[in-house]
């Protein structure tokens, strides 16, 4: 199984051994690796980056190839590498490095594919906690991501309550709502039922046009109507097509070249069962058990992670501040119109923790 258009960053791969992993389902793999991005002074503060879905270590990036934040972290932008150290994992389950669907195992030589155990977003932190360990790190001043990258956020600060001082969560709740899992479930049956899929074991990312249907399905909900309005309109690619179709082929197929189709339907299904109040008596009882400062940042339009629960959220923590961002963009504010809401970042960063 190969992707259509493996990234060149792979030739780059940095990566760390944490070893043997036990998972919350119980399933144990040993030799499991994450792979990274490191930017910054050694000796600097550290801040830790959780990427969504479909992103990956590369946040900053290179010139070359800019990252998917790298409009918020570099030399004199909001996150600072001057001034920060940076640190971004592929998570475990992922596809750009870290062991996950598409891995080999180490003993049958054979990729795991659907036998690769369920990976929770749980299961993310611990296994990034145990490779910061492995780097060294201990303690970080923040930790922040948007998303399935804000899921991982929420989850750090209840895991690990003392190992950093803020928490900044952009675009996530404190669990996924039933209208976000049923937009993941028409991605995972488009996926799923596509015959090519051979239950996983397809030859090639490049014949499954159930992932790109997915990826379609995703797109609508991550974008607003006024943005699609504002950019499409109605405008026409041939006296039978318009614009907004042929951006959305365009999508579809464009995944195929960067993502394994069962690591998007892992990381869909831990998104699923994400809920802080799992096995914790509720979200609002979870919610109690932050030290850190908390920052949320909620976009207008975002279909799957409303303003009202990221503001309520906000007031159940001991400290908690919230930041509403007017945008078209919906849910993908946070990848973009970085000057809009960066600067709120950034001063929350440069202030001093509230901490008890």
């Amino acid at each position: 199984m190969s992707l259509k258009n493996p990234t060149s960053r792979t030739e780059n791969l940095t990566t760390v051994s944490i070893g043997d992993f036990t998972f919350e389902s119980g399933d144990r793999l040993a030799d499991v690796e994450l792979a990274y991005e490191r930017y910054g002074p050694k000796d600097a503060p550290v801040i830790l980056i959780c990427h969504a879905l479909t992103g990956n270590q590369h946040a900053l990036g290179s010139e070359e190839e800019p990252g998917w934040w790298a409009g918020l972290i570099g030399k004199g932008a909001p996150i600072d590498t001057d001034h920060y150290q940076v640190i971004t994992f592929n998570v475990l389950g992922g596809c750009h490095g870290s062991t996950g669907p598409a891995s080999t195992h180490p003993q049958t030589r054979k990729q795991y594919r659907l036998n690769f155990p369920p990976v929770t977003i749980r299961d993310m932190v611990h296994s990034q906690k145990q490779a910061l360990d492995q780097l060294g790190i201990h303690h970080v001043q923040a930790v922040t991501g948007g998303s399935l990258g804000g899921m991982q956020t929420f989850e750090w600060g209840i895991l690990y309550p003392d190992f950093m001082d803020q928490l900044f969560i952009l675009a996530a709740t404190p669990y996924l709502s039933d209208y976000g899992i049923a937009f993941n479930h028409i991605g995972a049956r488009a996926i799923k039922d596509d015959p090519a899929f051979n239950n996983g074991e397809y030859l090639s990312n490049d014949q499954l046009q159930g992932f790109e249907i997915a990826r379609m399905a995703g797109m609508v909900t991550y974008r607003s109507r006024t943005l699609f309005q504002k950019r499409f309109d109605r405008k026409r690619r041939t006296s039978s097509s318009y614009d907004i179709q042929s951006y959305l082929d365009y999508q579809g197929d464009k995944i195929k070249g960067r993502f394994d189709a069962n690591s998007y339907l892992y990381l869909l299904e831990a998104m699923n069962h994400h809920d802080i109040g799992r096995d914790r008596d509720g979200w609002q009882k979870a919610a109690e058990q932050y030290k850190a400062d908390v920052f949320t940042i909620s976009f207008e339009h975002d279909l799957l992670y409303p303003y009202d629960l990221m503001k309520h959220f906000s007031e159940k923590v001991k400290s908690g501040e919230h930041y509403h961002v007017d945008t078209d963009y919906g849910h993908d504010g946070f990848l973009v119109e970085f000057e809009e809401w960066g600067k709120w970042i950034k001063q929350k960063l440069n202030q001093k923790p509230i901490r008890n």
